[in-house]
This record gives C-alpha cells, sequence and structure tokens, in this order.
C-alpha cells in the first residue's frame, strides 16, 4: 500500500495547535504515512510537535462554513447539529491520544479540514502490521545487527544450575504447532517427554501446556502457568497432565492451583468444553480460586476512569464517587493481593504453584509477574523489571495487538481489548510508591512503558505472540524497546537514584487506604502533576549531585 493514497491533503499553514500545559500555538501541519507533524516559528521562537498517527485513539470533527448544505455534511460523515453560519470556513479535529491526551487542530478551511481528518483515521488504524512504524524507524544510534532482546529461555535455563537436576528445556514447540502462544522453548519436568507434552497441550486451551516460569532459589519452589483444562461436561480427564504436575511437586507435600476466577465462572466453563482439575484426580494440589476481571469489564473500568479524570467540575463528591463506580483501584487492589497470596504460598509456605484462569495470556500472567516482583530482588533492578516484562509478557503470549488496540477515548465497538499491561504497571507503581528504595527503576519508565505498548516506534510490543513476530521477522527488520532503554542516557532516566539493594521480600498493603491513583499517568496531562514531574526531577538531580560529591570525597583506594 502506498501512504500517500490515503493522504489528500499532506501540509496546511496557519493551523492553531491547543494541547496540554502549553499556550496555543500556530503555524504549519504535515501530514505523513506514520506522524503528524506541527511546527511553530511564531516570534522567533520553534516549536515542533511530533504525533505517533498509531497513538491516536480517536477523532471528533466540526467544520463552519456559512455555505452549509446538508448533502456535503452528509458526505462527511458528519451532521449539522451545532454548526454556527459564520462567514469564511474553517475546521476543528479533536485528536484524542492512547496516552490520554487530548489535542486541538483549528484548521483553515472545511476540505482541508476533512481531508486531514480522512487521513488520521486511516492512517491510526492501519490493519497489517508490516505497514506499522517500527517497520520503517531508523535510528542513527543502532543497527538492524545490534541484539534483539535481553534473555531467552534457553539463556536463562543456561544461568539456572539449580533447575537441571529435575527440570529440562523442551524444544517440543520448536514450530509452533503445539501452542501458537508459546516461545519455542520451554522449562518443564526433566520426567515428562515431548510426546506427554504434546498429550498435555492437547487437554490445555490454546494449548497452553503447564510450564516452569518462575525457580524460588530460598527453598526450590516454583510458579508454574497454563491455560485452563478442557475438562468439559463430561469431566474428561488427561493422565499425563497429572502426571506432569505430580512430577512438579514430587516429594512434597502438596500444592496450590490459584485460579483467577470465581469458583461459578470455573463451573461454568465447563458447558462451554472447559473447566478446572477435580480435587480426586489432582489430590496432591489445592484449589485456591481468587476471581480477577478480565476483558470487557476491565476495558470499561478504564473508560469510565478517565471520564472521572477529565470531569472538570470540581465537584470532590462527584469525582470521588466517579472514582468509586470505575472500580479500577478495586482491580489493583486484586491483582496484588492475588500476587501476594502466590508469593505467601511459594515465599513463607513453601509449596509450588500452578496459575491459570481460562486463556492464561492475562490475568495469569499479571499476578505471576508481581508475585516475581515481591520476592526476587533480581527482578527489581532496571535490567531485571525489563528481563522479566520480556519473559512473562512478550515471549510468554500477552496478546498486544489485540488488547491494546483502542484505549479508553475509542468508539469503536469493544472487541478483544482489554489493559490488562497497564494494570500490570500500575501495580508496580504502587509498589514503587510504598517501597521507595527497593526498586532500580522510576516512575518515568512505567510511564513510558504504557505509551509504547499502544504505540511505538520499537517492535518489541508488535503481534500477540512470538509465532506473528517471527512471521513478520520483528527481530530481523525492527528495533528492541528494551534494548534501548538500557543505553547509558536512557538507563540515567529510567534508573531509580534512591534504590538501595534488599534480599528482603517487598509485601505490598492493600488496605484501600494504601493504594492510590496512579496520577502520574491518568492525570498526567494536568499542570499539577507537572509540577510534581518537575520537583521529582530536581530531586533526582540532586541526589545524583550528592552522589558525586560523596565520590568526591572519599580517598583514593590504594
Amino acid at each position: 500500500m502506498e501512504f500517500s493514497e490515503h493522504i489528500k491533503t499532506a501540509n496546511v499553514e496557519d493551523v492553531v495547535l491547543r494541547q496540554p500545559l502549553h499556550p496555543p500555538g500556530r503555524g504549519t501541519l504535515c501530514i505523513t504515512g506514520h506522524h503528524l507533524l506541527f511546527s511553530d516559528r511564531e516570534e522567533g521562537s520553534w516549536r515542533q510537535v511530533l504525533l505517533l498517527l498509531r497513538n491516536i485513539d480517536a477523532i471528533e470533527k466540526s467544520v463552519e462554513n456559512l455555505l452549509t448544505c446538508s448533502g456535503l455534511f452528509s458526505n462527511a460523515g458528519l451532521s449539522q447539529s451545532g454548526v454556527s453560519r459564520l462567514p469564511g470556513s474553517s475546521g476543528t479535529i479533536t485528536i484524542k491520544c492512547k496516552d490520554l491526551r487530548v489535542l486541538q487542530l483549528d484548521i483553515p478551511g472545511m476540505e482541508e479540514c476533512l481531508n486531514i481528518a480522512r487521513s488520521i483515521e486511516t492512517l491510526s488504524c492501519l490493519d497489517s502490521m508490516s505497514e506499522l512504524y517500527p517497520f520503517f524507524y531508523r535510528p542513527s544510534n543502532a543497527s538492524l545487527r545490534d541484539q534483539w532482546g535481553l534473555s531467552s529461555l534457553e539463556r536463562h535455563y543456561s544461568q539456572m544450575k539449580e533447575l537441571h537436576d529435575r527440570w529440562r528445556l523442551s524444544t517440543v514447540n520448536r514450530d509452533f504447532s503445539v501452542c501458537p502462544s508459546y516461545p519455542q522453548a520451554v522449562i518443564v519436568p526433566k520426567s515428562t517427554d515431548d510426546d506427554m507434552l504434546e498429550k498435555v497441550a492437547k487437554f490445555r486451551q490454546g494449548g497452553r501446556f503447564p510450564v516452569l516460569c518462575y525457580y524460588h532459589k530460598k527453598n526450590g519452589m516454583v510458579i508454574m502457568r497454563s491455560s485452563q483444562p478442557l475438562t468439559g461436561a463430561n469431566r474428561k480427564r488427561c493422565r499425563e497432565d497429572e502426571q506432569l504436575l505430580q512430577a512438579v511437586i514430587d516429594g512434597s507435600d502438596k500444592g496450590y492451583i490459584i485460579d483467577t476466577r470465581s469458583s461459578q465462572q470455573a463451573l461454568q466453563a465447563r458447558m462451554t468444553g472447559g473447566g478446572l482439575e477435580s480435587k480426586s484426580c489432582y489430590s496432591s494440589w489445592k484449589r485456591l480460586q481468587r476471581q480477577m476481571e478480565r476483558g470487557k469489564a476491565l476495558q470499561e473500568s478504564l473508560i469510565k476512569l478517565v471520564e472521572a479524570c477529565g470531569d472538570e467540575s470540581n465537584n470532590m463528591d462527584r469525582w470521588l464517587s466517579k472514582l468509586e463506580n470505575s472500580k479500577w483501584l478495586s482491580h489493583v487492589q486484586t491483582a496484588l493481593s492475588t500476587a501476594g497470596l502466590l508469593a505467601e504460598c511459594v515465599e513463607r509456605d513453601g509449596h509450588s504453584v500452578l496459575v491459570h484462569g481460562s486463556e492464561g495470556t492475562d490475568s495469569t500472567l499479571l499476578i505471576s509477574t508481581l508475585a516475581q516482583l515481591i520476592m526476587d530482588p533480581s527482578c527489581r533492578t532496571l535490567e531485571g523489571f525489563l528481563t522479566l516484562l520480556e519473559r512473562e509478557w512478550v515471549q510468554a503470549g500477552h496478546p498486544f495487538q489485540q488488547r491494546c488496540a483502542h484505549s479508553a477515548h475509542s468508539h469503536a465497538r469493544l472487541q478483544q481489548e482489554s489493559p490488562v499491561f497497564l494494570l500490570l504497571l500500575d501495580c508496580v507503581w504502587q509498589l514503587w510508591r510504598q517501597f521507595p528504595l527497593a526498586l532500580g527503576f522510576s516512575e518515568a519508565l512505567l510511564l513510558r512503558l504504557a505509551t509504547e505498548a499502544y504505540a511505538s516506534d520499537y517492535g518489541t510490543f508488535l503481534g500477540n505472540n512470538q509465532q506473528e513476530r517471527c512471521a513478520l521477522g520483528v527481530k530481523e527488520n525492527t528495533y528492541c524497546l528494551f534494548q534501548a532503554l538500557l543505553r547509558p542516557r536512557e538507563r540515567d532516566c529510567y534508573s531509580n537514584p534512591l534504590y538501595e539493594h534488599t534480599e528482603l521480600a517487598i509485601w505490598p498493603s492493600v488496605h484501600p487506604q494504601s493504594l492510590q491513583l496512579w496520577r502520574g499517568f491518568f492525570l498526567r496531562w494536568t499542570p499539577q502533576t507537572h509540577h510534581l514531574e518537575e520537583a521529582q526531577e530536581e530531586i533526582r538531580n540532586m541526589v545524583i549531585e550528592w552522589g558525586k560529591l560523596a565520590l568526591s570525597s572519599c580517598p583514593a583506594s590504594t
């Protein structure tokens, strides 16, 4: 496809841009295949705003013209309601972004306005992933021959010598035929051969058979994750699945299964072919039900929260009511408490745990990631956290393309959108706020990741799984976000200068008074939050200067 086919008007002069935290500017608007570029040269100053079209969640159009006719508006898909009959013609485009920014463009000329709007609507929703900007992005300080990614399951396994007695690396999924959403290599009990794994995969939804995602060095216990068993109404069994799970706790008295559905939801799943592990067939495993919302319910919660944050009534009671009705902080509380339960089973009680919900690609990954942050200090460094995200979200098959297709502003009908990854980042922010010295990265990193998941220059979050990324040649044709974040200049921006390493677990408080709205994200385009960011940056610079002074005052080592 030629992007020029969708650009009827490429440049417009004398456009007025209104955006949060900045005064209005008048300048030139340009549209390309992937970006909106606004250039303001007024009064000798120079300002540019570059907006990735993929970051646009929704646009709203309005036009004003003395010679309005019903046919013109119907052809443009607009209504005449609210249109003033004033001399001349102009149009306004309101752009609502996935990062929650709201921009307004006042464009002279109704035809130019409509042309720009049509181009934005088309180019911001390209269907083919190979046409997205990461395949065209070419930074000057990197090469496509650079290492892609931070680690792999093969490397992770080779570094974990403790695993080698009882666990093995299997390539049963090397061609993605056993499980389309798993990586090509997985870690499984040594006593299970690949033939067994293929049979277990047929018994688990989407082929997501139980695999190891975390080994606790202190006591040798593990976290496994999978999808639900396909027991169905007839309570079908799979002896290979039973044997695999028994091998996980061999020598231990019992293990726990944390199901992220309610008991009723798990039972209802039987009617559609799903189900849960029966007590009689998995007698060494104790099942714990912890309901976590997902899918449409979570997306609607985000929409209500963003609507509440945009309420300009200045009525505190109304604001608090909207915040409560969104239930977003309830989802944060549930995720943290469930992750705490998982960590408690492993760290304090000394038992291995299997985590799953239905598909095993959303809330399962959410709580396994948070539990590892709670228990494992190596996951709390900047590089350790990014490696954890790569392993538990990118490689493990979270469907980013589907879940992040839209944010909170889109008028499109909800399909498979769900802000699970954003919920994870919010939960990590709560940990970061409660334990300001324990995490080696800053809030700025979480904000950057939240933006990149929805619209990015990099290929890290493209596609829904490793199979799709391999088919697209993502590693060969795009750049890795995580590698970019670890370059020296970026690392300085996203490191926590107050970080102090601790081997202790960090147990989050989930009392309502302990959880706060993530203002840095949900109110990031308001003046109050902007001032907070400036204060945090000033504190950061002071800490860095103190560190330099401390080093310079130390006697030289001999």
